[in-house]
């Protein structure tokens, strides 16, 4: 659930290959959080079909995904969809998308204090009879954690890395075939279709497209994979590689696991899933179909949320999470406020990714213009996310969402406006500043003399 724009501070050329930087995007989306919470966000609206809301979400990525590696084969810089933007658009497009990361980077880790301060709350409470509504002191302990390690230079190495995001893979996999197993006669294809929707309305679907927004806010940091440009071998051929399996390894994985938890717990009763196990809907299905091993899910949810905690984050975003969740009434309640507001803002940035897909090659590279790759594609991929964005607004034919999440559009589209306003500032008064920008996350001067594009 990570994401990122920008350069790191030492690059070294070459240093890297696929499977690290393959692994960069799967450890930043937290596939085992992922899972066990934004997804579970989607079943109040999408219920039953929520399997298929992110089946969409995992097709409007792969979308952005494809986009992707066709800007990284002429732009493999650090500065990602930001050097997409500047140099396929213009300088002022790169700067809002900028601008939008300033946003919804923050935001990561306070997503993820707040799950692992649900999760040490709910298990607690479950295991030893601790009174609920200590999840603020966890998620203040996860802050500390995520800090110290900062402080102290930790971190993991990339085969550490790559151990523990199997690791969490592995155990929601081996747990989703059980319950697949388990469910017997009660497996079904129709979980697929929009007809088992809690919303009903357009046919179900209105909730599939409420809940394409937590299934697209479980995908964002499959791109996270791009600042490594500028250190990956070969990185116009390995960026587009590492993101589009990132996208489809991970995105096959939430579908498989949404769909097992769908027939375990019932499709008819998957608008309430989230209040499950106390707000903690995946540690009832471990425990029922494990016993004592479900710890290991336990293991592989804290493992995620820390792992993936963005340690970038400044002490302002530390505390938010905990003041969020005392304002909005609990950390379930800030966890789809902050979610719904990161995902409005990538889905923005996303589609000027697919847009900066299709102007680059009419534009500036029309000898290699495919229709399907450059055309069909960009479009596709932008009109996808609409149904979702226009949902997350709550204008018609779409319901509001439930509050807190109802207020996150409004919060997200004024962040927009001030950014707005700051670029034309910054045009009339110190032109200078938007060019300097471009030159600080252009493409790297040594890539561009590597060689034409792999074709």
């Amino acid at each position: 659930m990570a994401t990122g724009v920008g350069s790191t501070p030492q690059l070294k050329p070459n240093a890297v290959g696929l499977i690290p930087v393959l692994f960069q995007s799967i450890t930043h989306m937290a596939p085992a959080a992922a899972v066990a919470f934004s997804i579970i966000f989607a079943t109040p609206y999408a219920g039953g079909s929520t399997a298929l809301a992110v089946v969409l979400a995992l097709v409007a990525c792969l979308l952005v995904a494809s986009c992707i590696g066709q800007l990284a084969r002429h732009l493999p810089s650090a500065g990602g969809f930001y050097t997409y933007a500047s140099r396929s658009l213009n300088p002022s497009a790169g700067f809002l998308v900028g601008w939008g990361f300033l946003l919804s980077e923050p935001i990561v880790a306070p997503l993820l204090f707040l799950i692992f301060g649900n999760l040490l709350d709910t298990t607690l409470h479950s295991t030893l009879g601790t009174p609920l509504g200590t999840w603020w002191i966890w998620s203040i302990v996860a802050a500390v954690i995520v800090l110290g390690l900062t402080y102290f230079g930790v971190q993991l190495s990339t085969e550490t890395g790559a151990v523990l995001g199997a690791f969490e893979i592995v155990v929601f996999l081996a747990l989703a075939i059980t319950l697949i197993v388990q469910a017997g006669s009660k497996n079904t294809l129709q979980v697929f279709t929009p007809s088992l929707a809690a919303d009903t309305r357009l046919g179900g679907l209105s909730g599939i497209a409420q809940g394409m927004i937590f299934g697209i806010l479980a995908f964002i940091g499959f791109e996270a994979s791009i600042p490594l440009a500028e250190e990956t071998k070969d990185p116009r051929r390995t960026i587009g590689r590492a993101v589009l399996l990132s996208c489809l390894g991970i995105g096959l994985f939430y579908v498989f696991t949404t769909y097992a938890g769908t027939v375990a717990f019932g499709p008819d009763k998957m608008a309430n899933f989230p209040n499950a196990g106390n707000g903690d809907p995946w540690h009832q299905l471990a425990v029922q179909a494990w016993g004592p091993l479900w710890v290991l899910v336990f293991l592989a949810v804290a493992n995620s949320a820390i792992a993936n905690s963005n340690a970038g984050a400044n002490a302002a975003t530390r505390v938010l999470s905990v003041v969020l969740g005392f304002v909005t009434g609990g950390p379930l309640n800030a966890f789809a406020l902050l979610g719904t507001v990161a995902t409005f803002i990538t889905i923005l940035i996303y589609i000027a990714g697919n847009i900066s897909c299709l102007r680059l090659y009419r534009r500036e590279h029309p000898e290699e213009w495919n229709i399907w790759l450059h055309g069909v594609i960009p479009v596709a991929g932008t009109l996808v996310f609409v149904p979702p964005l226009v949902a997350a607004i709550g204008l018609p034919p779409f319901p509001s969402l439930t509050a807190p999440a109802s207020f996150a559009a409004s919060i997200a589209i004024a962040w927009v406006v001030i950014g707005v306003a700051v670029l034309f500032y910054l045009r009339s008064n110190r032109p200078q500043s938007l060019q300097e920008a471009r030159q600080v996350f252009g493409e790297a001067p040594a890539l561009a003399t590597q060689g034409a594009p792999v074709s």
